[in-house]
């Protein structure tokens, strides 16, 4: 005996309405999810890597910024955090939302928490869950065949 297994994905709705291609919030709107903004701004690294591990990358990754944080202070000029530019256009790129990397360098460069923020609010809203459903096959009696002899 088989058994089918049809995993089906519910259909793009985010509060009764179809995601757009646009962000569903703006860089400032940290009153829509304050706890995360609040641990954004009072523990940055360990938000970073919280959010960047709900975008299924690895943890540890927006710690490479800090290489990029040192570096200004020794006066090696480096322009852009480089995980945290990646991070936002990979979030862009997944969600299809529009936009451009001169926008995301920006954000990334002059409003970094602010955009981290901004992601894990767009992680939050747009993220789906599976749905498994599971079809046994249902038993068919079939009446015995009986042949004239």
């Amino acid at each position: 005996m088989t058994t089918n297994v049809i995993i089906q994905q519910p259909p793009a709705v985010q509060v009764g309405m179809v995601q757009s291609n646009q962000w569903s919030t703006g860089i400032c709107d940290c009153f829509d999810d304050l706890p995360s903004c609040c641990l954004g701004y009072w523990c940055f690294p360990c938000f970073a890597c919280k959010t960047t591990s709900e975008f299924g990358e690895c943890a540890c990754l927006p710690l490479v910024d800090g290489l990029w944080i040192l570096a200004q202070f020794v006066g090696v000029p480096v322009c852009v955090p480089p995980v945290s530019f990646a991070m936002r256009a990979g979030v862009r790129n997944r969600y299809g939302i529009q936009g451009d990397m001169c926008s995301d360098c920006i954000y990334a460069t002059f409003c970094n928490v602010c955009s981290w923020c901004q992601i894990s609010r767009e992680i939050k809203r747009r993220k789906q869950t599976l749905v498994f459903v599971n079809l046994q096959p249902t038993p068919v009696a079939i009446a015995p065949l009986v042949m004239p002899s």
